[in-house]
């Protein structure tokens, strides 16, 4: 009996790590609602009605592109002042979409070849602007993930009939300004926290006051994939960010934030932010405090590298 309990405690401590158990903590979104793998993808292609939406550089797009995808470029959904690569309005999103084929209930699935990050970017702009998350979904590991799928690929430009795109009033819930950042380390909250997730070369320049630092490629495993969600609900929980806080994250842009953003989305995180004017706009003004880094980020206690 002794040996039969042992090893029923075996059984269910292995099973606990194979599903992501994070212990009490509870996620309060739906899990893996917002990236596909690139099977996924090419399986939704051939089945459903949808409109595939490559983020590379206009040049990169016309040397290879998924075959019957559009292009849509960062700047077509961000603006150069007064900091680069902020959100764009909703007039510019309004056109950049509809151009592209985009209604307001398309299925819309995006890849790119830049470490999910401009894919992030576009998938959050919708976000802010009122897509459904059911109707937009991030290839993880992008061109070279549909590479190794099997997906085929052509060069040239590409034409698509217009649609008609009226975006919702921008949704500040997932927005914070300077202000809102700097309230918060003059006087810092318990239920919020500050994410970083430029590299380390950048954060030893230096760092918002009270910051985590949490490089927005750890998200990636080794061949630009993102980690599943039971990865990330062990990883950043590990690193003091937990879904029951607020978080506010910002890179140089916060156009890598934006792939972070939804790295932690896709694992259940709600209570998400992105600082857009992010380092930029905060060391760009000599009133605004700077620190240098503490620490390095923890491990996970149990990877998952599926």
């Amino acid at each position: 009996m002794k040996k039969l309990s042992i090893l029923l405690l075996i059984i269910l401590a292995f099973s606990l790590i194979l599903t992501g158990c994070t212990g009490n903590i509870t996620f309060p979104g739906e899990i893996n609602q917002d990236i596909i793998t690139a099977d996924e993808a090419l399986k939704m292609i051939e089945d459903e009605e949808v409109v595939v939406v490559d983020t590379q550089n206009s040049g990169d797009f016309e040397d290879r592109h998924l075959n019957g995808a559009v292009n849509i470029t960062r700047s077509g959904i961000t603006t150069f002042g007064p900091f680069p690569n902020m959100l764009a309005s909703a007039a510019k999103i309004e056109s950049t979409l509809g151009e592209n084929g985009i209604g307001n209930q398309t299925k819309v699935i995006i890849y790119d070849n830049n470490n999910n990050m401009d894919a992030a970017r576009l998938w959050w702009t919708m976000l802010v602007y009122g897509h459904d998350t059911d109707n937009m979904k991030v290839i993880s590991g992008g061109l070279n993930a549909l590479k190794r799928a099997g997906a085929d690929f052509i060069s040239g430009d590409y034409t698509v009939e217009a649609a008609e795109y009226s975006a919702s009033e921008k949704n500040e819930e997932f927005i914070a300004d300077k202000e809102e950042v700097l309230a918060q380390v003059n006087n810092p909250a318990e239920d919020v926290v500050i994410l970083d997730v430029r590299t380390l070369e950048e954060i030893n320049e230096g760092i918002i006051p009270g910051a985590v630092h949490v490089n927005y490629v750890d998200n990636n495993k080794d061949n630009g994939e993102y980690y599943p969600a039971n990865y990330i609900q062990r990883y950043y929980p590990d690193n003091g960010i937990t879904p029951d806080k607020e978080v506010i994250m910002y890179c140089q842009t916060s156009i890598r934030a934006a792939q972070t953003f939804l790295a932690l989305h896709n694992a259940g995180y709600r209570d998400l932010k992105i600082y857009d004017g992010a380092w930029i706009e905060w060391s760009s003004d000599s009133s605004t405090p700077k620190a240098v880094p503490t620490g390095a980020p923890a491990k996970p206690s149990a990877q998952d590298g599926s």
